[in-house]
């Protein structure tokens, strides 16, 4: 099941559960993985950003994404590899393939500045991990500091035929999927899909502009997929309103360095996962910020009864 560019839908980002003790939390990713299929999501990817995957080893990455690929056989599964240098990329990607991963996710090393310099690094970075396993470009600049213009990922994409997805997360970025798909109307940019990320904070107008769907860890992932399936259904009110209904709580949980917290009570409380716990260093939730989440929770409840946790 290899990743192709007519990919769409959900992807949801999914967290390393852990014990509170540290240790992978095995029975949470299986449970966790039921409920991703179970909601009708696309696809699934791991290992990244919010997974937690700096914080892992290299057999214990590579034992994470082994565990949900054997658990959703009926799912692509997309592996983040990102690594300082190609070898442990090259490693890693290899190795979930053999896994039966359908591609793998690279991000930009904070360090590149200019055009040429991203190209290269993406030019570099396929063939590092060869021409037969399809990548996404993960495009997150608040994140990681890189700047990658419509341009630039017009020449990465033009340049390495692997390259099947772009994982958009700039911000603002409406003008740059416009742009994508006016040149791929044009006929001067082959397609490839846009999953959005951001938690989905934008969700709702970035699939009017052209976006196949999300990839991205939002606590609510079923919302996601019902506010996708809205808007491919022409469904643009009921989208909207159920999109809305959710902004608070997902609002909340963008904030940065306390996301990733937010995001596992959250998944906590719906019983997807067994324990919030976080490798350290992590941030955790005061008393205030988890009663301010439950506020939101119960207001969200009287809309959607998802949110209806006792």
């Amino acid at each position: 099941m290899m990743l192709e560019a007519s990919a769409k839908g959900v992807y949801p980002i999914a967290p390393t559960p852990f014990e509170p003790d540290g240790r992978i939390d095995f029975n949470s990713i299986d449970r966790l993985t039921d409920f991703y299929i179970g909601c009708g999501s696309t696809g699934m990817t791991v290992l990244g950003v919010m997974g937690e995957a700096p914080k892992l080893d290299g057999p214990e990455a590579l034992e994470v994404a082994r565990r949900f690929i054997k658990r959703a056989p009926t799912l692509p599964v997309i592996v983040g590899i990102s690594a300082p240098g190609f070898a442990a990329m090259r490693s890693l990607a290899h190795a979930a393939m053999d896994a039966g991963a359908a591609g793998v996710m690279i991000a930009p090393p904070n360090t590149l500045r200019t055009d040429d310099q991203i190209v290269t690094y993406y030019r570099q970075a396929a063939e590092a991990i060869g021409a037969d396993i399809p990548f996404v470009i993960q495009d997150y600049p608040l994140n990681f500091t890189v700047v990658m213009t419509p341009g630039v990922l017009r020449r990465i994409i033009t340049d390495n035929p692997s390259c099947v997805m772009v994982k958009h997360e700039d911000w603002p970025g409406l003008e740059k999927i416009s742009t994508l798909r006016k040149w791929e109307a044009e006929g001067s940019l082959r397609h490839v899909s846009i999953l959005c990320g951001n938690g989905g904070l934008f969700l709702d107008f970035e699939t009017e502009r052209g976006a196949d769907g999300a990839m991205t860890g939002y606590a609510f992932p079923d919302m996601l997929v019902d506010v996708v399936r809205r808007a491919e259904a022409g469904e643009r009110d009921k989208a909207h309103d159920l999109f809305d209904a959710h902004l608070p709580l997902l609002r909340y949980e963008q904030q940065q360095g306390v996301g990733l917290a937010v995001r596992k009570y959250l998944m906590a409380r719906r019983g997807l996962i067994a324990s919030d716990a976080q490798r350290t260093p992590a941030g955790g939730l005061s008393a205030s910020a988890k009663a301010e989440i439950e506020y939101l929770l119960a207001r969200l409840a009287r809309h959607d009864k998802r949110a209806a946790i006792a």
